[in-house]
């Protein structure tokens, strides 16, 4: 696979028609493709919470920028809050190196925490730029960024303890990039209307209906695996899971549109430049944040409800 992938990744770039930003793109997604994926499928469910708190932190480290913290022991104080928060989340969930089975109801409670400040950042996009003055408060930018990221967490531990294959993981990650490419390449190709100006100008509608066709592709193909080698799906809960890729969609536009609106209050083109041709963590990850804890619960309620 790994092999494949090389030389994918060397007949992309090597087309004549890609500018050099593109191919840095596409480089750079395929190995963080290759190594969330060795990630997922290879560490047990308690390091791999572990992995994902570190990815959280790095996330962190740049929510500050958005929040406007200059100084170093405010930025630090910041990150000790989020290191806090996450070790009450591991206790919270009881886990521990030995732990088999996560703590449903209490994840539960975190992701619909998760789910109602989502639902208000999309109600925010809206009125943005005149609503900015309600919200533009670097404590109330601090709280979206805990919100936003420790419900998150505890969604992608969830998905990794109910199937430690990493399936449900790659799963949601691979929905959210179908979204992604379907948006991108549709609204090149035919977008004209705009989606949301004062926020993203090159985003269109055409691209938002071109993200929902290829994730609702993908997301027939991983209902299909599911219901063949993982769970027996009855009638209802294969309609539920085929309909969460509207759910999907949806979020992962919200979430893209909410980091933008804080990159623009804050005057930043990029959340940070750890990642070459994608910025920041938080410039690859802004849509998984919103659609992790929708999607987490329609799952979980939806597998509960069969069994």
């Amino acid at each position: 696979m790994f092999s494949a992938n090389v030389a994918l990744v060397a007949m992309i770039t090597a087309s004549p028609v890609m500018s050099d930003s593109l191919k840095q793109r596409i480089i750079t997604a395929v190995i963080l493709l290759l190594c969330l994926i060795a990630a997922t499928t290879l560490f047990p469910p308690f390091w791999f919470a572990l992995f994902i708190a570190a990815l959280v932190l790095v996330a962190s480290w740049e929510w500050v920028a958005l929040i406007g913290l200059t100084d170093s022991k405010s930025r630090q104080a910041y990150l000790a809050t989020m290191i806090l928060m996450l070790i009450g989340a591991l206790l919270l969930l009881g886990l521990e190196p030995g732990t088999e089975r996560i703590d449903l109801i209490r994840a539960l409670m975190v992701l619909s925490l998760g789910l109602v400040w989502w639902s208000i950042a999309w109600l925010m996009l809206f009125g943005y730029p005149d609503n900015a003055r309600q919200w533009n408060d670097k404590s109330k930018i601090g709280l979206m960024g805990l919100l936003a990221l420790i419900p998150t967490w505890v969604g992608i531990v969830v998905l990794k303890y109910l199937l430690p294959s990493g399936f449900l993981v790659l799963g949601l990650v691979i929905m959210v990039a179908a979204v992604d490419v379907g948006a991108y390449f549709v609204g090149r190709a035919f977008g004209s209307r705009p989606l949301a100006p004062s926020l993203s100008p090159k985003k269109t509608w055409e691209g938002v209906w071109g993200g929902l066709a290829t994730c609702c592709a993908v997301g027939a193909l991983f209902v299909w695996g599911m219901h063949s080698y993982l769970f027996e799906l009855n009638t209802w809960q294969t309609i539920v899971l085929l309909l969460s890729s509207l759910v999907i969609t949806v979020f992962a536009v919200v979430g893209d549109l909410v980091e933008s609106m804080l990159k623009r209050n804050s005057n930043l083109k990029d959340s940070g430049h750890i990642l070459p041709g994608h910025g920041g963590i938080l410039d690859r990850v802004d849509a998984i944040l919103a659609v992790t804890p929708a999607s987490v619960i329609i799952l979980l309620l939806t597998l509960q409800g069969g069994s």
